[in-house]
């Protein structure tokens, strides 16, 4: 599988050379050039790993970091910054970065930190607490889903069905898969209970639910979660 990884950094010619080198090592790659683009970014897609700058316009990558952080979302960071002093990588690492370069630095040495932070997270998965997807909030602990701060009256096997399908987005999930997974029927089993609780998320979850974006139904396949 390809590691996709968010580079967040306004300083252009650095993020075209990283960019273009990145992509030469097999990544896939995504860029924002701000700090609010980057939280949204972070925030809406599933990336392997996110190189943040920390001087950033409209939001500092101190603060995107820990906006990251409190959003539930576990990926490993590495901020990028001109400081050198020892306070403001201290600061870094406190508020959630895995690890941090200080500019100017060898492309090289961010690689082969690329690599460990990507082979650390594989060797040790770490399952947040909270998942946020858009305006979506599922809370893992308090077994809670909002949307926009809204709390949604979820049944219990309502969440556990959000639940599967928000730890495996953009995965085409078959009735049968779900069955097993969620309802814990065999395989053979044929219901029509999987597209009716499907039908009753999305009256909840969907800001248009005959027009579904983000529980949708894949021909013949099954479902597949894409918020």
């Amino acid at each position: 599988m390809t590691e996709r990884i968010l580079l967040v950094e306004d300083e252009e010619d650095l993020r075209m050379i990283l960019s273009d080198r990145l992509k030469a090592e097999g990544y896939a790659l995504d860029t924002a050039s701000d700090g609010e683009e980057g939280l949204r970014k972070a925030v809406e897609g599933a990336y392997d790993l996110v190189i943040l700058d920390v001087m950033l316009p409209k939001k500092n990558g101190n603060d995107v970091c820990r906006d990251i952080r409190k959003a539930g979302i576990a990926t490993p960071i590495i901020m990028l910054t001109a400081r050198g002093q020892l306070v403001d990588k201290v600061l870094g690492l406190k508020i959630g970065a895995d690890d941090y370069v200080t500019k100017p630095f060898e492309v090289l040495e961010l690689l082969a930190r690329i690599e460990a932070q990507i082979r650390r997270g594989a060797a040790h998965p770490k399952e947040a607490d909270v998942l946020q997807f858009g305006p979506v909030r599922i809370d893992l602990k308090g077994t809670t889903v909002s949307r926009e701060g809204r709390v949604l009256p979820l049944s219990a096997r309502e969440f556990r069905l959000l639940r599967y399908f928000a730890q495996n987005p953009g995965t085409t999930l078959s009735r049968e898969v779900l069955l097993k997974e969620v309802w814990g029927y065999s395989e053979e089993t044929f219901t029509r209970t999987v597209d009716v609780h499907v039908g009753s998320l999305r009256q909840k979850l969907e800001k248009d639910p005959k027009q579904p974006s983000m529980i949708v139904t894949v021909p013949g396949l099954g479902y597949k979660f894409v918020a």
